[in-house]
């Protein structure tokens, strides 16, 4: 059976959602807590398994794919994902759910290393935009999705459902997709895998991510802590090195003194972070203060999801129109705007949903304009890391954000019942003063395009 492109659009945007779609597992949180007996703070543990594996390998395994061909490391992801989403649901204890979740995201890595290639390899290079808007819209609807789903299936199957579900659409797009031509490979036929370049960025990644998340956890004295930042900066000095002298590096280092390139990675990293005060914040800002009832509040905290959802298409138009730098700036404005909203209207549920809709979309056009300038940058022989490359600032953006949002909201509130406040007036401090700063974090990413924009 032929496979039109349409078709395969569809399949890449299937068997990618099994990654996106990982936000039903927030939800499974409080009934894995309580099949295992955990105390609270050990649930952590199951996010950073998964997020540590995929975020280390994700510039390695896009590099593979651009040697060994997307397709052929597309395919082995879904394969790979579906097994290790059913071991996650049929774990029997916590230790052997954290190894599935280690392993998923292997799995993980190799999907998302690969779908931005494949997907643009679809579409005319003049088309580009058109396929990133896809892949963005789609990456955008499974976080969206993900949380709807997950109370669902938990209400009627219990918390392995929010892994298993996804083990069918992983193998139907593995099984559907075997006709599907490979993305382009281009210059990159007949060069070597860099495994040292791949091993110490590897650990560089992870120690990096590690630190950063016991530093979130009130352990910046930790010597574990320390010892993983000067192992990341060992092992990034380590892998420059490595990248400068060998032939066939994992990423081409010299991109990065192009003009504007490595701020707007930086500015990627910035506005996630920014926007993650979102996820963490707003359900509780739901739930005690503007007294929403469960369901109703996944609702209301969908509409940032969906907003960015609606950003891609809308993106597509006006790079077409404006360039992606101006876009960059835009969605990096719109986002501060929303999350300014947010901060200013705390306890007023209309200004709340006018300010999650604004964030969301700033991030969608944020989202899709940054890809547009990664993949645009890089050469076609290297869109595996390009797409890599582009999901792995998003991700160091989320961890970041996870771990100093928190650190900052709880100063902010231990301040404020210092000073004599009661616990919801302290909690409203915290609310906005963290979510202020956020707002600052996606105005300054927003300032800094601006500049490049008028010096040009």
């Amino acid at each position: 059976m032929t496979v039109g492109r349409s078709g395969r659009v569809l399949l890449i945007g299937l068997g990618t959602a099994i990654v996106p779609l990982d936000t039903a597992v927030n939800i499974a949180f409080p009934p894995i807590t309580s099949a295992f007996a955990l105390p609270l703070a050990e649930i952590q543990w199951l996010v950073v398994a998964y997020t540590l594996t995929y975020a280390a390998l994700l510039l390695a395994m896009g590099r593979i794919g651009d040697l060994a061909g997307h397709g052929t490391i597309f395919r082995a992801g879904l394969v790979w994902s579906a097994a290790a989403l059913i071991a996650c649901a049929a774990s029997p204890n916590y230790a052997l759910l954290l190894a599935a979740r280690f392993a998923q995201g292997i799995g993980s890595a190799l999907v998302l290393a690969c779908g931005p290639a494949l997907l643009i390899a679809l579409y005319d290079e003049r088309e580009r935009a058109r396929a990133l808007g896809l892949y963005t819209l789609m990456f955008s609807l499974g976080i969206a999705l993900g949380p709807l789903l997950g109370g669902v299936l938990i209400a009627r199957w219990g918390w392995p459902a929010v892994f298993w579900f996804r083990a069918p659409l992983a193998l139907a797009a593995f099984l559907l997709y075997r006709d599907a031509a490979p993305a382009r490979r281009g210059e990159a036929a007949g060069e070597r895998f860099d495994f040292a370049g791949a091993g110490l960025l590897a650990l560089a990644l992870a120690a990096l991510l590690l630190a950063i998340h016991r530093f979130g956890a009130g352990r910046a004295a930790d010597p574990w802590a320390l010892l993983c930042a000067a192992g990341a900066a060992a092992c990034f000095a380590g892998f420059i090195r490595q990248e400068r002298r060998t032939r066939h590096p994992i990423i081409d280092l010299s991109v990065f003194r192009r003009r504007g390139f490595a701020l707007v990675n930086g500015g990627s990293v910035l506005v996630n972070l920014a926007s993650f005060a979102v996820l963490l914040l707003v359900p509780y800002e739901l739930a005690r203060v503007a007294k929403v009832p469960d369901a109703a509040a996944g609702a209301v905290l969908a509409i940032s999801g969906f907003a960015t959802v609606a950003g891609s298409p809308l993106g597509v138009a006006l790079v077409r129109r404006l360039g992606a730098r101006s876009v960059t700036t835009l969605g990096a404005l719109i986002t501060a705007a929303g999350l300014a909203l947010i901060a200013a209207y705390a306890g007023a549920l209309g200004g709340l949903v006018l300010g999650l809709a604004l964030q969301g979309l700033g991030l969608g056009l944020f989202q899709f304009a940054y890809m547009e300038v990664v993949t645009g940058s890089i050469a076609q022989s290297a869109r595996g890391v390009a797409g890599s490359l582009a999901l792995l600032t998003r991700t160091i953006g989320i961890v970041v954000g996870a771990s100093l949002l928190s650190v900052a909201y709880a100063r902010f509130e231990a301040h404020a019942l210092a000073e004599g406040s009661a616990a919801l007036p302290a909690f409203l401090d915290g609310f906005r003063l963290t979510l202020a700063g956020a707002a600052a974090l996606a105005a300054l990413a927003a300032a800094a395009e601006a500049a490049l924009l008028l010096r040009r």
